[in-house]
């Protein structure tokens, strides 16, 4: 949850609130000095009025105020700039968006549609301090405001003060309140914002996995695990980490030497078992809940050498992301087993995980989405041997006919619906999948092959199933 201001952070309310002023003063027969009462907005209304009226006429003076200002400050008032984009950072980590005005709620509420502002929630008619209870109680974790008092709402509810300088406070203002981060405006709020979620997620990270004295990884050699496996070592010393990874028909013979190479250059302890999802029927029988027998299956053998080798937990790459794509029995299944996720715990996202393994100089920070064979037959289809192999042949020769007759490509899949491949790959690179390519994959086993018009999707084959519910 991610507070705002509104008047001078979201929204230039000058003009519309010198028009309603006066308007006022003409009925009141008050100049009103409007231009200096609108340098410093976001006070309530009665203090602003205070100077100039007579006690007792203040709270009349600022009912007609609220009454007029819908039709003469709502339509001419624009959003500031880089407004569109900060809301947007927000929602694009799953965020909440909280607005903490002095304003009159109603008449906020008439801002926030008229300028079809992204807002979850409005709390108006609160100043100073007072925005702190606001704030503390909706669990808001950074306020963004424009004025020295916004900086004292946010102190009172003890999180992140931002302040941007669009409204009437200085910089050195704004610094000697104590606030913690000063941008210029809004537009510099997303980079700012996306390196706080990371750095506030990485520390998250490490105090996750301080909790264990040794743990080993289930290292697949992805860019997720591979970020995990370094973040351990970072956090407990090599020689209090291992990394697994389990060998079987599901896993690329390609991804084997390159997961090796990576983990012996962390110095940890490299365990490679075997695990037999084969044999297991539900596995086999690829009904929808397949992830779950393979999860099941890989923590049923790591979990006991974890133990052997004196680790106290198994830990997998999932990360936030996973979580949220619905469909994934695997979790559950791992979870069930007691695995831990520490990715997910610190609500790390894979376009986080890239950005540190980029950060820490990782070779696996750009490293394709690389989900286990199974994952490209389709449910209800058997998973065999036979299968995998064909489906590892398949993609690998594509690869190969991208880059000799275009350049090579980043996520690709090839897809077994049973009695044809469908062909998955980036969207901008759909209109290369020509005939050399489509050859290179019939030649590998498949008689037909179509290319996905929508290009690559992540878990795409759920869109397969009648009802992933039933699966749950």
């Amino acid at each position: 949850m991610v507070g705002f201001d509104l008047d001078m952070t979201l929204i230039d309310t000058v003009p519309g609130f010198i028009a309603t002023l006066d308007v006022l003063g003409a009925e009141l027969g008050v100049a009103f000095p409007s231009a200096e009462m609108s340098s410093k907005l976001g006070p309530p209304l009665d203090q602003l009025l205070a100077p100039h009226l007579p006690a007792d006429a203040i709270e009349a003076a600022g009912d007609r105020f609220r009454a007029l200002y819908p039709l003469h400050a709502v339509p001419p008032t624009p959003t500031l700039p880089g407004v569109v984009e900060a809301l947007a950072s927000v929602r694009a980590e799953h965020g909440r968006i909280l607005l903490v005005t002095g304003k009159y709620a109603p008449n906020a509420q008439l801002h926030v549609d008229h300028l079809g502002l992204d807002i979850d929630l409005i709390e108006g008619w609160v100043w100073g301090a007072a925005k702190g209870v606001a704030l503390a109680a909706h669990g808001a974790t950074v306020y963004v405001g424009d004025h020295v008092h916004d900086v004292e709402g946010a102190h009172a509810a003890g999180i992140l003060s931002v302040s941007v300088l669009t409204g009437g406070c200085t910089r050195a203002e704004l610094e000697a309140a104590g606030t913690d981060v000063v941008l210029e405006d809004l537009t510099e709020f997303p980079a700012w914002f996306a390196g706080h979620l990371l750095a506030t997620r990485l520390a998250a990270l490490e105090a996750e996995l301080r909790e264990h004295e040794r743990l080993m990884v289930a290292f697949s050699g992805g860019a997720d695990s591979a970020f995990l496996l370094a973040a351990a070592v970072r956090a407990l010393g090599p020689a209090n980490v291992a990394a697994a990874t389990a060998y079987s028909p599901s896993l690329p013979l390609s991804e084997r030497q390159p997961a090796l190479d990576f983990a012996r250059g962390l110095g940890v302890e490299v365990l490679t078992p075997v695990t037999d999802e084969l044999a297991r029927p539900g596995y086999v029988a690829n009904a929808g809940d397949r992830c779950a027998f393979c999860k099941s299956e890989l923590l049923d053998v790591l979990a006991p050498l974890a133990a052997a080798h004196g680790y106290g937990a198994v830990a997998t790459g999932t990360n936030a992301d996973d979580a949220r794509v619905g469909f994934r029995p695997g979790i559950a299944a791992a979870a069930e087993r007691g695995a831990v996720t520490p990715l997910l715990d610190a609500g790390l996202t894979k376009a986080q995980v890239r950005a540190a393994s980029l950060a820490w100089g990782l070779p696996t920070w750009d490293k394709p989405a690389a989900a286990c064979l199974s994952s490209r037959i389709a449910f209800g289809v058997e998973v065999t041997e036979e299968r995998l192999a064909r489906v590892e042949r398949a993609e690998a020769a594509a690869r190969d006919a991208f880059a000799a007759t275009t350049r090579p490509v980043s996520d690709l899949r090839v897809r077994d619906l049973g009695d044809r491949a469908r062909l998955e790959v980036d969207r901008d690179r759909i209109g290369d999948a020509g005939p050399e390519v489509l050859t290179a994959i019939r030649d590998a086993g498949f008689d037909e092959v179509e290319v996905d018009p929508l290009g690559f999707r992540s878990g795409s084959m759920n869109q397969l199933l009648p009802d992933p519910e039933l699966f749950r």
